[in-house]
């Protein structure tokens, strides 16, 4: 496979183990005083050993490596990171807000699961499957190998990379301290996980999200209207144009998934488990139903519910009812649906 796509910007796809995502991006930027690796990929032999051999196959290696930027702090972006840091002496950024994320994330993850167990009990999930729910991303904890990062970016930070000057844009929703990099001159937006060219970036709200997400994810989409884009190269699948049409084809999803959640929603106040229930869910094959989706796909879709429930409260359409320990949503005006 060709790695430099455009002169100085070589593609590097790095396989991912689980999940249906078979694969994410990293990019090398080739600089006059040195490189800069856009993500990283998960801590497996298998990514490590593909990274290495793709870099030596265009004349690079490890120690070439001057800077890393860290788009968010995702496994399969993030993984990497420690162990590149310790064979390169590359610098780590990423935005505050990601950084302040790591430590319960994948040092004292115990804390944080009991934080989603308890956030998941108080939005309908039973206790037979309450375990199973907060424990499903367990596993990527192996794919880690956690560091903190030397450089804490902030929105309209310009990072330089002779010839290239990258600005750094704050794009929070699918995590909320997520950032793009855009090169102005060449119109070129690196965009990890926040537009994507064939799926719809997960976004819930969940105890690391930020209190309104999906308010977010939709404001920072529509932010990048403004800017002239030739080019976007996502986290996951093919670099592409058209970036207008993508926005729209994504705040349409978002419209339709709102639909489909006042339509599962009765007169009556229901939990975001029960409403997640009666939603269609799609998977790489056709609709399915919610209980038929693995467990960290059923957490996905609780919290993903859990988003747009949150974006109708802030509009007025749905209101939020606290009952003791537990929350119940309710439509507000059915004239509004």
């Amino acid at each position: 496979m060709k790695m430099e796509i455009f002169r100085g910007v070589h593609h590097i796809k790095l396989p991912l183990k689980r999940g249906a995502l078979d694969h994410v991006n990293v990019y090398l930027i080739e600089g006059k005083k040195g490189n800069l690796l856009i993500d990283t990929g998960w801590n497996t032999p298998e990514s490590f050993s593909t990274l290495k051999d793709e870099l030596k196959a265009q004349g690079f290696e490890f120690k070439d490596i001057s800077q890393i930027v860290i788009t968010h702090s995702h496994s399969d972006h993030y993984g990497t990171a420690g162990r590149i840091k310790d064979l390169s002496g590359a610098k780590i950024a990423m935005s505050d807000i990601e950084a302040g994320l790591l430590h319960l994330r994948y040092e004292d993850m115990a804390v944080l699961i009991d934080q989603v167990s308890l956030f998941l009990r108080a939005n309908g999930a039973p206790e037979s499957e309450l375990a199973q729910l907060s424990e499903a991303s367990l596993p990527v904890r192996e794919f880690v190998v956690p560091a903190m990062p030397d450089i804490k970016l902030k929105a309209g930070r310009r990072i330089s990379m002779e010839p290239f000057e990258f600005k750094v844009l704050f794009t929070p929703g699918h995590s909320p301290g997520h950032i793009c990099l855009y090169e102005p001159n060449r119109k070129y937006l690196f965009a990890g996980d926040h537009v994507l060219p064939d799926i719809s970036p997960n976004v819930g709200l969940h105890p690391q999200s930020g209190e309104n997400p999906l308010g977010d994810f939709i404001s920072s989409l529509k932010a990048l209207l403004k800017l002239e884009i030739n080019f976007v190269f996502p986290g996951h699948g093919p670099v592409f144009s058209g970036l207008g049409q993508r926005v729209s084809q994504l705040l349409h999803h978002h419209e339709q998934r709102i639909a489909a959640i006042l339509e599962a929603m009765d007169s009556e106040a229901s939990s975001v488990y029960q409403i997640a229930t009666q939603v269609p869910w799609n998977t790489d094959v056709e609709p399915t139903s919610f209980k038929k989706l693995p467990a960290l796909d059923r957490r996905l879709a609780m919290l993903e519910t859990l988003a747009h429930l949150q974006l109708l409260v802030s509009q007025g359409r749905v209101k939020k009812i606290t009952k003791g320990d537990s929350f119940f949503y309710q439509v507000e005006d059915t004239g509004k649906r």
